[in-house]
Parts: structure tokens; C-alpha cells; sequence
């Protein structure tokens, strides 16, 4: 398998524990309350257990020693009482909780989801989604669990395991040194095993997202792995990363083993210990029976606190990874807009209308050092109302000039200007409010054809606005046809139509807010000759409405514009009408001629059939 960049999960846990949980604290803060009075329930019906020895005690001591029926029915009865104490306060700690703590999860996801929405397009370029997935799933369900158990019975065990101690020790300071003997070594084992499960959890969570990233790309391109007959390849593939990570489960299983073994023996060794102690002594009459049984007693009631340590370990170490896994998203920087006030600044000497590209640099931030940059001094001016064709061989740039324009991606350099506003001083909802785009590569939701359409639209849009959209689009045709028209839903990735079909909508999106600036990457290329004819004849009526930037790749989309730009090398080499470049540059030339265009199709398919 390739190395895998530098990103933050395949980076060692090195915060500690304590730290990462604790901030989960600003979700909690809101049912403190509640969960603070489950913990403390919880501690009341824990200890409640060792009450249990005491009356043991008195009962042996008592009315056994005594031969007296009813002192026995008495003490079963307090017993009997104890235990339906301790059953319904660990209920009551159950419904404490359990509103609580989905309330919180809903809280994190919800939290997620807002910051993937703000994160740029350069982080969702780096994460794979299906480590954003697993995220969003399984590591919150993880939290959730830690939070309803975990958490609480550390604190409850704890607390149980000290009072117990402190009771054995009161009733019998020789058996209960015996008794606390494991501990130094237990506490050793466990530092030990919580930074080499913590290690293992870390791995197997990251690939759980590695398989689930798999599984969404097999299920999103089916098509392809039919088509290609690839179906085996996949199958190899998910197989090797469920292999990893069962393997990597089988070693959390075996650290938990051996723990778990640990810490089940060593205390059974103690407990056998002072048994055999004990009992020599109530025969030599320096220890009463009673005595005895409530020790005993109380050390078995402390067995469970003690024999699950390696069990709230291992689910806290996988809630600390979890804990840490989402705040990487969290700790992303978002896309950040300009100070208030200062929006309006304008360019020098005065406020130019359209679109201004000037000197604009850009490179990606994953490229390597001294890598050339993917635009550079880029300087273009696409004046008011006019339509400017972006022509330049595949992989020249023209896909990233035209996401600087909406900040998809950043300017490294230089600046943009729109009607003379420097786009990176806009509030991006601003800004995207006045450019719509549609890409070469359309994206439907899951969603009905009307919802995906008016996307594009302002508040309030309605009927009108989407049969205007469509009409442009020439989309109304087909989609008067679907099963229940505009309301039909398309399905995951609208994957139900055809590619001119979707690649229709996603133009009748873009155009349907009536936008100020337009921008479209190649948005004919999947039609056929007869309805892209029809679509350029509406487009035309758009474009006479709006400044458009469109890339294109063929002489009929080239002829929609009123002047065309040569991107060349990362800069402009050339502008001027059609006809202009067809006599003045070779390059221009042989772009536009049959020889030129199909040599850009077969590099681009070549290259996965897209470029930066």
C-alpha cells in the first residue's frame, strides 16, 4: 500500500488522556446536573454493597451464634432491602443519563457536520471521506458509550475500591495488608497497558476509517467496478484492509487478555491468602467468624470494581483516541473571512467593474518544494457584461482559475477583483451570493430534481425561477417526463440520469439565481450536438444578463464568448476575439483544430478525466 501523507491520524497520540477528554467538558457543562447526580447515585448504590458484609457480621456474630430464628429472618430482610436499593438507585443512574448524554452526542455531530461545511476545499482534498465518516459515527458513538459507563464507573470503582480498602483494614489491619499487596503491581501493569492499548486502539480506529473509505467508493462507483469488471480487484482490496484491521483487533484482544488475567489472579492469590490466614486464626480464636465473613465478604463485593479496571481502561483509551480523532476536524482552520469593515476596500484608483485578475499566484499547499506554481502573475480582465472563453491544454490550470473566483481555493499571490472589491476582503456568503458556477463534473444531492435545481436560487425561489432554469438548460423536456417531474428524486449523486441529464441540471442550477458573475467549467461537455445547440441558444440570453468566465474546450462553446484567453504555462499568453487568435497564435490554432481537441480528450481521460 502507498506511504500515507503526514495528516493527523497517522500521527502518535502524544496529548495525555486526561487533557484530550477533558475537552469534552463544554458538551457536558449543559447536564452537569443530571450527570453529576447519576455519578453520585451511583456511588451511593456501589457502596450500599459493602454494607452488605457489615450485616453479614452481625447476623453470623449475632442471631447465627445465638441460635435466634427471628434475628436471621431480620437480617434477611435487611439484606433484601439493600439489594433493592442498590437495583433501583443503579436504575435511577440509567435514566439520569440517558437523555443527557444523546443530547450531547447530537450536540458533536452536529458540530462536526457545521465545521466540514466551513472547512476549505484544500482539507477535503487531503482527508479521505471515510476517515470524516467514521468520525462522525463510530468515534461518537465511542464517546457516547465512555460517557455512559466508562466515565462514571472509574469514578464509582475508585471511590468503592478506597471505601472497601478502608473497611477491610478496619476490620482486620494483618488480612488487610494481605489483601492490598497487589496493588503496587497492579498499578505498574496498568500504566503499562493503557499507553500500548491506547497505541493499538489509535491504529485500529484510523483504519477503520481506511475501510470505510473503501466501502464508499466501491458503493459510489459501482458502475465503474462493474463496468471494468473490477469487482475481484475491490474485493482484494477490502479484504486486505479488513485483514488489518482484525489483526490489529486480535492484538487489542490479546493486551485486554492479559491484563484482564492479571488483574483477575493476582487478587484471587490475595483473597486465597487471606482465607487461609483467616481461618487459622478463627481457630486459634484470635478472629471471630463473623469478622471473617465480612472480610471475606467485602473483598468479593470489591472483586468486580477491581476486575473491571482493564475493562474501563480499554474503553477509555479507545474514547481518548475517538476524543482526539474529533478534534482534529475541529482544530481544522476553517475558511475565515476579512475583518468587518473592511469589505469595502476597492481597487487603486478607483472601482473598475467586472472581473479583475491581478498578478494572481496559485499553488496548491500539498505540492512539493520548488514545484512550479499552478498560475503565475496571472493578469485578466473580464469587463461588465461580457462572456470571456478560457481555452488552454489540459492541465494549464484553467479548472483552479475558475475556483478562485467563488475562494474554493486560495490566491497565493496577487488579487481578485469583483466591480473593483477585492474578493478576499468579502464575506464569502457575499461573495458566493452574487457568483454562481457549474462545474465539468456535476454534483447532485439526494434530493428532488426541483431542490437540486433551486440550490442555486435566493430565498423564497419557487415554480417560476425553476422553469426558467430548466428551460435555459433545455432540462424541462426530460424532466417533464420523470415519474412525478420536478418532484422525482434523483437518488445518491443523481447516479438514476444520464450525464448530459445531470450535467443540464447543474447548469440550470447555476443560472437560476440570476446571478451577477457566472462561472462554468466546460458545463457542455457531455451533451450531444443537437442539444448543446439548443442550450447555447438559451445560454446566449443568460449571458447578455451577467460577466461570465467560461472554460471551454471546443469551438462551439468558444464562439458563446465575446473574447477568449490563451492560459499557457500558468499565464495568460494571449487574448482576443476567436478569429484574432486563430491567426495570431499556433498554440490557440491547434487547440481548436480536431487534432488539438481530441490530443486534450485523450490527456484528460489519461488523467482521470479532470485537472487542477
Amino acid at each position: 500500500m502507498p506511504e500515507k501523507p503526514d495528516l493527523p491520524e497517522n500521527r502518535p497520540v502524544r496529548a495525555s488522556a486526561v487533557r484530550v477528554l477533558l475537552r469534552l467538558w463544554p458538551y457536558l457543562r449543559p447536564v452537569r446536573a443530571r450527570f453529576f447526580t447519576a455519578a453520585a447515585v451511583a456511588v451511593v448504590a456501589s457502596c450500599l454493597s459493602l454494607v452488605i458484609p457489615l450485616v453479614l457480621k452481625w447476623l453470623v456474630d449475632g442471631p447465627v451464634a445465638d441460635r435466634d430464628p427471628g434475628g436471621v429472618w431480620l437480617g434477611a430482610l435487611y439484606l433484601l432491602l439493600l439489594g433493592i436499593t442498590e437495583a433501583a438507585l443503579f436504575g435511577l443512574r440509567r435514566w439520569l443519563v440517558a437523555r443527557p448524554l444523546s443530547s450531547v452526542e447530537a450536540r458533536m455531530r452536529e458540530d462536526l457536520y457545521g465545521r466540514l461545511q466551513r472547512l476549505p476545499i484544500a482539507f477535503h482534498d487531503r482527508w479521505a471521506s471515510g476517515q470524516l465518516l467514521s468520525r462522525g459515527t463510530t468515534d461518537l458513538m465511542v464517546i457516547r458509550m465512555f460517557l455512559a459507563f466508562p466515565l462514571t464507573f472509574l469514578l464509582v470503582n475508585g471511590v468503592t475500591i478506597l471505601v472497601g480498602c478502608a473497611l477491610l483494614l478496619a476490620q482486620d489491619g494483618t488480612l488487610g495488608l494481605v489483601l492490598l499487596a497487589p496493588v503496587i503491581p497492579l498499578v505498574v501493569l496498568c500504566s503499562y497497558f493503557e499507553k500500548r492499548y491506547g497505541t493499538v486502539s489509535r491504529r485500529a480506529q484510523d483504519q477503520v476509517g481506511d475501510l470505510t473509505t473503501v466501502v464508499e467508493e466501491s458503493v459510489l462507483g459501482i458502475r465503474i467496478v462493474k463496468g471494468f469488471g473490477r469487482h475481484r480487484s475491490q474485493a482484494d482490496a477490502f479484504r486486505r484492509l479488513a485483514s488489518l484491521l482484525r489483526s490489529t483487533e486480535l492484538s487489542k484482544a490479546r493486551l485486554l487478555a492479559a491484563i484482564w488475567a492479571v488483574i483477575t489472579v493476582l487478587p484471587e492469590l490475595a483473597i486465597g491468602t487471606a482465607l487461609v490466614l483467616g481461618s487459622v486464626r478463627v481457630a486459634d480464636g484470635d478472629l471471630s467468624a463473623g469478622t471473617l465473613v465480612a472480610f471475606l465478604s467485602t473483598a468479593l463485593a470489591l472483586r468486580w470494581p477491581v476486575d473491571s479496571i482493564g475493562f474501563l481502561l480499554a474503553m477509555s483509551q479507545e474514547a481518548v483516541t475517538a476524543t482526539q480523532r474529533y478534534f482534529e476536524v475541529l482544530d481544522a482552520e476553517p475558511e475565515r473571512d476579512a475583518d468587518a469593515g473592511t469589505g469595502s476596500a476597492g481597487a487603486a484608483g478607483g472601482r473598475e467593474a467586472g472581473v479583475r485578475f491581478e498578478k494572481v499566484t496559485f499553488r496548491y499547499p500539498d505540492a512539493p518544494d520548488g514545484a512550479p506554481p499552478v498560475l503565475d502573475a496571472v493578469d485578466l480582465h473580464v469587463r461588465p457584461g461580457e462572456t470571456l472563453a478560457l481555452v488552454g491544454a489540459t492541465g494549464s490550470g484553467k479548472t483552479t482559475l475558475t475556483a478562485l473566483v467563488p475562494r474554493l481555493h486560495e490566491a497565493t499571490g496577487g488579487r481578485i477583483l469583483l466591480d473593483g472589491e477585492d474578493i478576499a476582503l468579502m464575506e464569502r456568503e457575499r461573495l458566493r451570493s452574487l457568483v454562481a458556477v457549474a462545474f465539468e463534473e456535476p454534483t447532485l444531492f439526494s434530493a428532488s430534481v426541483g431542490e437540486n435545481v433551486l440550490m442555486g436560487a435566493g430565498p423564497g425561489a419557487g415554480e417560476p425561477e425553476l422553469g426558467r432554469a430548466l428551460g435555459i438548460a433545455q432540462a424541462d423536456g426530460f424532466v417533464g417526463r420523470l415519474p412525478e417531474g420536478s418532484a422525482t428524486q434523483v437518488g445518491e449523486q443523481g447516479l438514476s440520469l444520464s450525464g448530459g441529464q445531470r450535467q443540464r441540471l447543474a447548469l440550470a442550477r447555476a443560472v437560476a439565481g440570476r446571478p451577477r458573475f457566472l462561472v462554468l467549467d466546460d458545463p457542455l461537455s457531455a451533451l450531444d450536438v443537437h442539444t448543446e445547440a439548443r442550450v447555447e441558444a438559451a445560454l446566449r440570453e443568460v449571458l447578455r444578463e451577467t460577466t461570465a468566465l467560461v472554460v471551454a474546450h471546443r469551438p462551439s462553446t468558444v464562439m458563446l464568448a465575446d473574447r477568449v484567453a490563451l492560459l499557457s504555462g500558468g499565464r495568460i499568453t494571449a487574448v482576443g476575439t476567436h478569429q484574432e487568435l486563430l491567426r495570431a497564435s499556433v498554440e490557440y490554432a491547434w487547440l481548436m483544430s480536431g487534432e488539438g481537441r481530441a490530443a486534450g480528450e485523450a490527456a484528460g481521460a489519461g488523467e482521470g478525466g479532470g485537472e487542477r
